[in-house]
């Protein structure tokens, strides 16, 4: 294995090692230094966060935001239903970038990706960077590289990296106005 693939692991490893506390101790701030902003023309709205976190809400999503080392910044995401396409530059979050849904946790640092919500599973696709993904019931995970993408559902079993194809990804776009 390469010098980088030894280091994503790790920070994979590092990233994950968080998420499991974090159901029982949620921090949650009604702000977690964000602030919304109207897109022009919608009735979608745009997230801007401290250190330059960009989260865009697809219309009738369900989330909250989760500061998790209670500093004032969001550092993780519980999205319930819909889509977020989110931008987490390298060296925002400390310990990295977390969204949490009812089937599956994605975790990065400084890529940009799409989590979507509904009918029973959770899919992430990735634009930029790369992101990990695990089943919420599993240690197991993937790792996603840019335009690859996973659909997880509730239940055990093998997550399946696949490319997706276009049609699937702009859809998917443009739900969140891209």
């Amino acid at each position: 294995m390469s010098a980088r693939g030894r280091y994503f692991r790790r920070l994979v490893a590092g990233i994950f090692a968080g998420v499991f506390w974090m159901d029982t101790a949620f921090a949650q701030s009604s702000e977690a230094g964000c602030r919304f902003e109207p897109v022009a023309g919608t009735s979608r709205q745009i997230l801007r966060c401290q250190e330059g976190l960009t989260i865009i809400v697809e219309d009738g999503a369900r989330f909250s935001l989760v500061d998790r080392d209670r500093n004032g910044n969001a550092d993780a995401v519980r999205l319930r239903r819909k889509a977020l396409l989110l931008e987490a530059p390298a060296g925002g979050a400390q310990g990295g970038f977390v969204v949490v849904t009812p089937q599956a946790i994605a975790a990065v640092r400084g890529t940009k990706w799409t989590v979507d919500v509904g009918q029973g599973k959770t899919s992430v696709f990735v634009l930029r960077g790369r992101v990990a993904v695990q089943r919420r019931a599993s240690n197991a995970g993937v790792v996603l590289a840019p335009g690859e993408g996973v659909d997880v559902e509730a239940g055990t079993g093998k997550l399946t990296v696949k490319r997706w194809p276009a049609k699937r990804v702009s859809a998917l776009m443009a739900r969140l106005v891209q």
